[in-house]
């Protein structure tokens, strides 16, 4: 009666694991992709720009050094195209009320770009900075204006 007992177990639990595999499509994402964004990811993308100051390219300012300023946040994005004699950038966007943050022992911590909200202590989010798609090693308020540079700040989950 044992030896049938462990027979029938082990016939059930075969059976409750080829059900349960029944239940994926098999389906496998190719090398290299990753899987797609969901549904609250996208609404959360989009959201972001609905506390945004501008949504459409936009020229600021006066003055004799030109830079561009792209600012990316999900699969949106928005330049501005900056004249400004300030010599750092950290002034020149405070100037446009482009960012906003905490004076703090690094510098600037840019907490609002273009309206948008990150904090990494309140929502895991944070800007990254870049200049012609390169990382910078500097904040916003330690760069000296390159005419003719795009610098970007990037909403980073």
């Amino acid at each position: 009666m044992s030896r049938l007992c462990k027979i029938l177990v082990a016939f059930l639990l075969v059976a409750v694991m080829s059900m349960s595999l029944c239940a994926c499509d098999g389906e496998k994402p190719q090398e290299g992709t990753t899987a797609p964004q969901t549904q609250a990811t996208l609404d959360e993308a989009a959201l972001l720009w609905n506390d945004a100051t501008y949504t459409e390219e936009t020229s600021l300012g006066k003055g004799d050094t030109l830079f561009d300023f792209k600012v990316i946040a999900g699969d949106n994005s928005v330049t501005f195209h900056i004249a400004t004699n300030k010599e750092n950038l950290g002034e020149a966007l405070l100037e446009h009320e482009l960012v906003a943050g905490d004076e703090g022992p690094y510098g600037l911590y840019v907490k609002y770009v273009n309206g948008i909200y990150a904090d990494y202590d309140v929502n895991g989010c944070y800007w990254s900075f870049t200049k012609n798609g390169e990382m910078m090693m500097t904040g916003v308020d330690g760069e000296t204006i390159e005419a003719g540079a795009c610098y970007e700040m990037t909403y980073t989950k």
